[in-house]
């Protein structure tokens, strides 16, 4: 961190010479608004609309798992009103980066918000958003923290979250009965890393393991979790292994070849994806992966789209 922090100083310096870019959107929103992560940024952005002048560290098709922070990022946050960290060990980098950017931000954490669960690891499990009814719960938090750091906005917040929450329980209506056409001796699913708990538990799915047996794609598995992995496929009669966008997807191919599983679509576990993708925004990549796991669980026999 000692070479990132001398950068980051000097970038500040710069900034405050009005050399700088000030790494936000330049928009001239009302409040100046700091989002750790793709899926952060965007509930952020449903609920500030244009009065939020919005920056979002770790861009769309990114692992935020092993971000590393850049001397603009120090900039947005030294020049932030509101932070929000969507939580746990997705974006824990950001604690040693506002210690260096400084700034007087009010850092508010979206897993607070939240119904969590743990992971295998009896960890708290980050990946919060993978339930839509989480997502609600971080937009009606994110209203809160903008209307206490804009009070002029309280009423546009108000309007744009009740707005977006109406989209969002619609996605979990949407999602719930495309989840009822798989046979749930068919909802079997095997994932990069241990990513799915939270949409595994709410639409009664059997998460049976994971390339990465971790929270954090950043660990590594051992030979002996791979050949485990393998026999539990071919134990559970698993169809596919669905590999996560934005990581190296080798093992997971491998580990097919040598269960007899398909590899399944790719899925948007920790990010967005770029225009084009299919998968842009939160409800995008939702019902992209939905999809994706229908019919990949199904073996092509059920299609939700």
């Amino acid at each position: 961190m000692r070479t990132a922090a001398i950068l980051i100083a000097s970038t500040l310096a710069l900034a405050a010479a009005g050399c700088g870019d000030g790494g936000g959107s330049g928009d001239g929103g009302e409040v100046g608004v700091v989002a750790t992560t793709a899926i952060a940024g965007d509930i952020a952005r449903n609920v500030g609309g244009e009065r939020a002048d919005l920056d979002v560290l770790v861009p769309a098709d990114a692992d935020p798992h092993d971000h590393e922070p850049r001397p603009s990022d120090a900039v947005a946050l030294a020049e932030a009103d509101l932070v929000l960290r969507s939580g746990g060990e997705i974006d824990e980098w950001l604690g040693d980066l506002i210690d260096n950017a400084g700034g007087d931000a009010e850092e508010v954490t979206l897993l607070d918000s939240v119904k969590s669960i743990e992971g295998e690891s009896g960890e708290v499990d980050p990946h919060w958003w993978q339930d839509p009814r989480n997502a609600i719960l971080a937009a009606e938090g994110v209203r809160d923290a903008l209307a206490e750091a804009d009070p002029g906005g309280r009423r546009g917040y108000a309007r744009n979250a009740d707005a977006y929450v109406r989209e969002l329980r619609a996605l979990d209506t949407e999602i719930e009965r495309c989840m009822r056409r798989v046979p749930s001796e068919k909802r079997k699913i095997v994932t990069t890393h241990d990513s799915l708990g939270y949409f595994a538990e709410r639409y009664d799915v059997e998460v049976i393991g994971s390339v990465i047996p971790s929270l954090s794609t950043q660990a590594q598995p051992s030979a002996r979790d791979v050949d485990a992995l393998v026999d539990q496929i071919e134990d559970e009669g698993v169809e596919a292994v669905f590999p996560e966008a934005a990581v190296s997807q080798r093992l997971e191919q491998a580990i097919a070849r040598e269960s007899g599983a398909e590899v399944g679509a790719e899925l948007w576990t920790d990010s967005l994806g770029d225009e084009g993708s299919g998968a842009e925004t939160y409800v995008d990549a939702m019902r992209a992966n939905t999809r994706a796991l229908a019919e990949g669980m199904s073996g092509g026999r059920v299609s939700c789209r």
